[in-house]
């Protein structure tokens, strides 16, 4: 009866989530290809639109807290409400921007909107599933990254090269104005469709609510054994090393992922391909390997009930695969390959990390705690853009940048392999 009942649970929330994270996602990648007309038709340098792209997520850091913290009082209906239009609608008018300071100006507010939609949609599912379900619904959820790199590459590069002066606007224009406003009414609908807990779900029995309830009663009473017991407290987290690790870990893992992002188009663009439509293609199928990647490392990690390789060998193997772009002689079709195989593992360990932090966190602390270790390591997103970007106007290519990124990945897979502790990772009462 377990099975099934969170077989329907997962049946009845997670399209949505699925869908929500799909538009972020699609947000995030719709910019980095706007970005190959965007810079010339704006006069942008590449150190501009990497710390455009970038600058997102200092608002970010700042509101994540707040966010959650709001979430756990007035519920993730009235939360996915209140970001998802406000992103929506600030996503769609970065179209009318046309100078850097107004980029950098939307890039900031869409990120100040958009905080706590990702830590509130992970403290949301710690409400339904217990911690030895929580990799692979989590792998569930965020499949939306690499379908929205599957979905945004040629749908982006399609709006660019048909729409472009369409009632006399670029084609990047449109690219923000047609993946922004869905946003805004799918938050409509979140608030429409979700239930905030189990017990207030009308389409669960008596019965099915009982178990979920008794089901996460026992998890609850197995993490909270742990060494993080005591609830949210901004003095205590801060000064608990394993926070700092589980922060860095998240820093690389944002580093890589958000560089991978943000400058693929451009990177296949590098190899050589020169047109738009053919960029959108060739920058899907590093996505399709990703997908994969999520749905077998997180499958694999509930199953096998460890983290530690799951997450910091794949992040570790994703940096070498990374570095291998840069030194092996080009080739499109090798170079390609190497990018599928290293997303394969870059995504699958970004997104089996966040089955640690509510696994560490007890009940009470999660709120607080999932926000500050997403916030401060989503720094990540702005750094590793950035380092990109500079190194790129540099030296003219992006080798420089892929060693830098690629030595935080390694550190990252080596502090998750070696400093975090049991408590970090175990996995339900039976871990």
């Amino acid at each position: 009866m377990e099975a099934e009942t969170y077989r329907k649970i997962t049946r009845r929330i997670l399209p949505l989530l699925f869908l929500g994270y799909l538009f972020a996602f699609l947000d995030r990648i719709n910019v980095g290809y706007a970005q190959l007309q965007m810079k010339s038709a704006l006069g942008f340098s590449d150190a501009t639109y990497g710390l455009g792209a970038g600058i997102f997520f200092l608002s970010y850091l700042l509101f994540e807290i707040p966010s959650n913290l709001l979430l756990e009082r007035i519920g993730v209906r009235l939360t996915l409400l209140r970001i998802m239009v406000l992103w929506g609608l600030t996503s769609a008018g970065t179209m009318f921007v046309s100078t850097p300071t107004q980029f950098y100006i939307a890039r900031f507010l869409l990120g100040l909107f958009e905080a706590g939609f990702f830590p509130g949609i992970i403290l949301y599912l710690t409400y339904w599933y217990p911690s030895s379900r929580r990799a692979a619904v989590t792998g569930q959820f965020m499949f939306a990254v690499p379908v929205a790199g599957m979905v945004g590459g040629p749908l982006s590069a399609w709006i660019m090269s048909s729409l472009d002066k369409v009632a006399g606007l670029d084609g990047w224009r449109w690219i923000f104005l047609i993946e922004g406003l869905p946003t805004a009414l799918l938050g409509i609908v979140c608030f429409l469709t979700l239930r905030d807990k189990p017990a207030q779900a009308a389409w669960l029995t008596d019965c099915e609510k009982a178990l979920v309830l008794r089901v996460l009663s026992a998890d609850v009473r197995a993490r909270e054994q742990g060494h993080f017991g005591h609830g949210f407290s901004l003095y205590r987290m801060l000064a608990d090393a394993q926070v700092w690790i589980l922060i860095f870990v998240y820093f690389a893992c944002a580093v890589a992922s958000y560089s991978f992002t943000f400058w693929l188009p451009a990177m296949i663009k590098g190899l050589g391909i020169e047109d738009m439509v053919r960029i959108g293609w060739w920058s899907a199928l590093p996505y399709a390997f990703g997908g994969a990647g999520v749905l077998l490392i997180t499958r694999s990690s509930d199953r096998r009930r460890e983290r530690r390789w799951h997450v910091g060998g794949s992040l570790i193997a994703a940096a070498i695969l990374l570095v291998a772009t840069a030194i092996l002689p080009q080739s499109q079709l090798l170079d390609l390959a190497i990018l599928c195989v290293c997303a394969f593992f870059l995504l699958g360990a970004a997104i089996a990390y966040w089955s640690l932090p509510p696994t560490y966190l007890d009940s009470r602390a999660a709120p607080g705690g999932i926000a500050l270790i997403s916030s401060v390591g989503v720094i990540g997103g702005f750094v590793g853009p950035a380092i990109f970007g500079f190194t790129k106007d540099a030296t003219g290519d992006f080798a420089a940048g892929i060693y830098v990124v690629a030595a935080i990945m390694i550190a990252g897979g080596v502090a998750t392999l070696l400093t975090l502790t049991k408590g970090a990772t175990r996995v339900g009462a039976a871990a």
